[in-house]
């Protein structure tokens, strides 16, 4: 069998068939430069000996010989001769002319040809070497630290050495030495490969899209500002953005802010936005326009990041008939357009707002951001959806190039996306909810101390038996909403919506929040606990009932049943908690084991003697 030959491979592909922007540098055509890469006094200077060459052309009868040159260049500079050129000079420039057919460039100084080539100090190689190899590390030493083990080392060799001393250049020609190293070599020594790849190779990119919704882009940043309780008025923190950007128009589809940091709630939760049309009725604001920008993707564009590759997200997103595609680990440039959204948002929404922080910690200088913090979680998401759709939507971009808005419309009115029906939006709720596997009880399910059972599962169970394998059950949860749990009945086909069976407080109460609350009154109920006296009482009930079973076992022949009659006779209960044994006077512990066997030969063992009580 042959090998499959990709035929978009460029290392299977001869030069000629290469795309331009894979061919190589040392496969590249290089053109000569032009007249106008050099400096303004260099092209001047080019120009006067083009100029005195057409001189003396339109003079010259013959050949450029010493013999035809000098009578002409004497009349020329009748008056300068101090600057008059000689013969050879202005027959070599002529030769330059004709041999680029006529490129004047070939006129101009060529200063950068100029210097010295070969080194000035040698002998020192091998200790400059070894200070190469020690500032070509991953623990990045600095060019003055790697100079002063290249100068120590050659002052210890020289120690020894009486004549012809190994010479040591200065810091200057060391650096410059450096400084001469491809510069890819050096990050890549330095900082990796990766780092390497992304600050020199070649940044490629997607083919443009041709309609809306053809590519999307999805990612997670913290927004650099800090909001505070709607409530308590104390600082909240940094908020976390999971955003959905269209490439083709530049909208904002949709978008998700919350404390959780980036996973597949946040993911989940910024598509089904998306997605689904939009309607402002949580809002306490009024927009002045609309947002139309919903509809099924095509293919979404996500990075490596953990919450991207979750198995729920990927089956989520097929079941919906979108195309997931991964963007190469360290290739951030393939994924351009949601990363610039956020640097939009940062230094055009957020800049002028109290509470902002600041990417970089050296531009804070006195300023607390937790200190000034002064916008409330609600104002900052009304005030977001104000900015989204009437401010950003409405704007051309930075390059004059589009209205994101009039280029969604202009699309939309002749290819319109796929669209959710309302039939299906209960049906996409689902899918893309979290995904988790319970057993399916008597007493329906339980999730996280919290039972969730219905009228509708009760008869579920009446009526389809379950094995071992078939009671553990596909379960979908809203992260945001602990009050109901959607779960899948292979027999109905389909997900039945179960009800939390327990009372809450709060039905709009997120999953985080609950176990939140939950961890925290758990501490408060163990620190009420006085654990000494639980201690002792519990070591009191184990010594008590070794004693018992000591008692027990001294007693092989006493039969259970018997005993058990008898002590439904002393009616021994919590309120009279006795023994059979009749309480006696005073007397020895001998008497008191004495008194057993008596009582117990007293009673018959047949069962016949039960039914009277």
């Amino acid at each position: 069998m042959m090998d499959f030959k990709d035929e978009f491979d460029p290392s299977q592909l001869t030069p000629q068939q290469t795309p331009a922007q894979y061919i190589k540098l040392d496969e590249a055509v290089i053109l000569p430069r032009d007249l106008q890469t050099y400096s303004e006094d260099q092209q001047a200077l080019a120009t006067k000996k083009l100029i005195l060459l057409s001189q003396i052309e339109s003079r010259l009868s013959g050949g450029w010989t010493e013999k035809n040159l000098t009578p002409i260049l004497n009349e020329l500079f009748e008056d300068d001769h101090e600057n008059c050129p000689s013969w050879r000079t202005v027959a070599r420039w002529n030769k330059a002319l004709k041999d680029t057919q006529g490129s004047v460039s070939s006129l101009a100084e060529q200063h950068h040809r100029k210097g010295n080539r070969t080194a000035k100090v040698t002998g020192d190689e091998v200790f400059f070497e070894e200070a190469l190899s020690r500032f070509l590390d991953s623990k990045r030493p600095d060019i003055a630290r790697a100079y002063e083990f290249y100068k120590d080392r050659i002052i210890i060799a020289n120690e020894h050495i009486v004549e012809g001393k190994i010479p040591i250049i200065s810091y200057t020609s060391f650096a410059k030495r450096i400084k001469k190293l491809p510069p890819y070599e050096q990050v890549l020594a330095r900082f990796g490969k990766s780092i390497a790849d992304q600050w020199f190779s070649y940044c490629a990119s997607h083919e443009p899209p041709t309609r809306i919704l053809q590519r999307v882009e999805i990612d997670h940043t913290p927004l650099d500002l800090i909001v505070i309780d709607d409530k308590l008025n104390i600082p909240l923190g940094r908020p976390y953005l999971t955003l959905i950007l269209d490439v083709y128009s530049g909208c904002i589809l949709g978008f998700h802010i919350s404390f959780n940091p980036p996973s597949y709630d946040s993911t989940a939760k910024a598509i089904s936005h998306a997605i689904k049309p939009k309607n402002f009725t949580h809002l306490d604001i009024e927009l002045l326009n609309d947002w139309p920008c919903y509809g099924k993707f095509e293919t979404l564009i996500v990075d490596n990041g953990a919450e991207f590759w979750s198995e729920s997200l990927e089956l989520a997103c097929k079941d919906a008939g979108i195309n997931i595609q991964y963007n190469p680990t360290g290739k951030p440039w393939l994924k351009p357009h949601v990363e610039r959204i956020f640097g939009v948002i940062n230094q055009y929404f957020l800049s002028e707002m109290p509470g902002k922080t600041f990417s970089n910690i050296l531009k804070k200088y006195n300023y607390n951001p937790a200190k000034h913090a002064a916008i409330r979680f609600s104002t900052f998401i009304n005030e977001f959806h104000r900015w989204v759709v009437d401010v950003y939507h409405q704007q051309p971009d930075s390059r004059m190039t589009r209205i994101p808005i009039v280029k969604w419309r202009e699309n939309f009115e002749i290819l319109p996306p796929l669209m959710i029906t309302p039939n299906n939006e209960q049906r996409f709720n689902a899918i893309m909810g979290k995904t988790v596997t319970r057993k399916l009880t008597k007493n329906g399910f339980t999730l996280e101390g919290l039972r969730y059972d219905s009228t509708a599962l009760a008869d579920y169970r009446k009526q389809y038996p379950q094995s071992q394998k078939s009671s553990q059950k596909t379960i979908k949860i809203d992260p945001d909403d602990i009050a109901n749990i959607k779960v899948f009945l292979e027999e109905l086909d389909g997900y039945l919506n179960v009800p939390c069976a327990e009372h809450l407080a709060d039905n709009k109460t997120s999953w985080y929040r609950y176990k939140t609350i939950r961890k925290h009154h758990k501490q408060i109920i163990a620190a009420q606990v006085d654990e000494l006296n639980l201690a002792k009482a519990r070591m009191t009930i184990k010594e008590n009932i070794a004693q018992e079973q000591k008692l027990h076992t001294s007693q092989k022949t006493t039969k259970i049943q018997s005993t058990k009659n008898q002590a439904r006779l002393s009616n021994i209960s919590d309120k009279n908690p006795t023994s059979i044994i009749s309480e006696p006077s005073v007397q020895s512990p001998k008497a008191k084991t004495s008194v057993i066997p008596n009582v117990f030969s007293s009673w018959d063992d047949s069962s016949d003697d039960l039914e009277a009580f």
